[in-house]
């Protein structure tokens, strides 16, 4: 997913981040479309509604995701877009581990945001913003996954209204369309952030519930910093480096829990 992101930095330079978030959603969904080819029921009623609802939350977050890292660093923008997550893991905790795990992992991703909200406010709304998608994304993620049918087909089919719902930001990609190499780079940006980590989140959300599955994704935001460390020579400073510590701890504390029984597989 992050090295997805750090591609998409490097073509800020030739259209709008919200234009390579559309190119994104767009080589996602040609991808997948073309991968899983959803059948009949799968364009039809409560299914559709579900999907069209999550594709659009899910790209919208993708646009607010990347107008922050046009502004903040990589990791500063995932830890801040974290609270979403913790807020979804922190009211569905039951035991006083699971609240030990989520204060826990809170306390790693404030160390490694250290927002200056002097440096970009506008980054830090994005940012946000971002959080309260990527809520929504869980939330509804797991109900997509728990439907009937396969919730890659779903995803799919988001995917699909979502670029047609956000085509008006299709204007800020102007000069991509004239480079053959940064095209290709569009859609491997949506391969990479969309297509691989999202149908993997489908599978592992049939099997975990969204609270537990939410604290997982604390992981995100250590390779996320890996990643701007790596990619972008963003250097992680010590405070960074100890919240990645507690986020590690934090996820190991719940996920010693006892696994949600997996949900059946759809025949077929």
């Amino acid at each position: 997913m992050y090295a997805g992101a750090a591609i998409a930095v490097g073509l800020f330079g030739h259209a709008t981040p919200a234009g390579v978030a559309w190119l994104r959603c767009l080589g996602a969904a040609v991808v997948l479309l073309a991968w899983r080819r959803p059948g009949r029921a799968a364009w039809r009623g409560r299914r559709l509604a579900l999907a069209i609802a999550f594709g659009v939350v899910t790209a919208g977050m993708n646009v607010l995701f990347y107008e922050a890292i046009a502004r903040l660093p990589l990791g500063t923008v995932v830890a801040m877009e974290f609270i979403g997550p913790v807020l979804v893991a922190a009211f569905g905790s039951r035991s006083l581990r699971d609240v030990l795990a989520v204060v826990l992992v809170a306390c790693g991703v404030g160390a490694i945001a250290d927002v200056q909200l002097a440096g970009s406010l506008a980054g830090v709304v994005f940012a946000l913003g971002a959080a309260a998608a990527w809520a929504g994304y869980i939330v509804l993620g797991k109900r997509v996954a728990s439907s009937e049918g396969s919730g890659i087909d779903s995803l799919a089919i988001g995917f699909a209204a979502a670029t047609v719902v956000l085509s008006p930001l299709a204007v800020g990609t102007g000069e991509v369309w004239s480079s053959p190499r940064m095209l290709l780079l569009g859609v491997g940006v949506g391969v990479l952030s969309t297509v691989v980590p999202y149908a993997l989140d489908q599978v592992v959300l049939r099997r975990l519930g969204q609270a537990r599955f939410a604290v997982l994704l604390a992981l995100l935001p250590v390779t996320a910093g890996v990643m701007g460390f790596v990619l972008l020579a963003q250097v992680p400073s010590w405070p960074e480096a100890l919240g990645t510590l507690a986020v590690v701890g934090g996820v190991a504390l719940r996920s010693r829990d006892e696994a949600v029984r997996p949900v059946p597989e759809p025949p077929g």
